[in-house]
């Protein structure tokens, strides 16, 4: 038990700093930018991406450093992690991230709670979330089962390229996108938004384990990057 509260305060803490940083991060960059939205977004993305890397290799090793229900999920449908484990990580994962944005507006004296204008909508916006979060479970399973040491710079490197290749600048990540809905930031996604995305999200995991449970045959201790016929 104390091994799983322990796991369940590193999802909780290792979230709330990784909405801190996304949120912190923003609206520093847009304060610094001067108007410039691809100078602050370039900010927000090399904070993030940085953070979470240092995040991961930080909580790893007690947690497996999710900060994702849609990658807690996963691990629980491939039978890595139990089912009360999973409830106990999405709700650290949830409220870590609710008190990361406080933290982070709090850091900034902004209001502690906003609702977000920021309106997030569109078939466009819509398939970059189930883009990019098909792309982070594939870059997670894929990786852990080649290089596991590796797993923290390949996520870390891959959604700081997905906040410019989507168009959604790449949440894939439902206690993130609920957690943003409350900051009416550079960062931020307004309400009416919220569950588009996480609807997107869920469909983007879904395709993800079916594909890579495909993809990765089991019997192979190691994902070929190539494969002789």
């Amino acid at each position: 038990m104390n091994d799983a509260l322990r796991a369940a305060a590193a999802e909780g803490v290792g979230t709330a700093l990784l909405l801190a940083t996304i949120i912190g991060s923003g609206i520093m960059a847009e304060r610094l930018a001067g108007g410039n939205l691809a100078i602050a977004l370039l900010g927000n993305t090399l904070s993030t991406g940085s953070v979470l890397v240092v995040l991961i290799l930080a909580f790893g090793p007690i947690s497996g450093a999710h900060f994702n229900p849609a990658v807690s999920v996963v691990f629980a449908a491939l039978r890595e992690l139990t089912i009360s484990r999973l409830g106990l990580y999405v709700i650290a994962q949830v409220l870590g991230a609710l008190a990361g944005t406080v933290l982070a507006h709090a850091m900034f004296d902004e209001p502690l709670l906003q609702a977000s204008t920021h309106v997030r909508a569109g078939l466009g916006q819509l398939l970059s979330e189930v883009v990019a979060t098909f792309g982070l479970i594939g870059t997670i399973l894929c990786v852990a089962r080649s290089r596991p040491s590796a797993v923290p710079y390949a996520v870390g490197l891959f959604i700081a390229g997905a906040y410019w290749f989507t168009a959604s600048t790449s949440f894939a990540n439902p206690a993130v996108t609920i957690a943003r809905s409350l900051s009416d930031t550079f960062a931020g996604i307004a309400p009416t938004s919220v569950v588009g995305f996480v609807l997107a999200e869920s469909v983007g995991t879904v395709v993800a384990f079916i594909f890579f449970s495909w993809l990765l045959d089991p019997r192979r201790s190691t994902f070929p990057l190539t494969q002789k016929s």
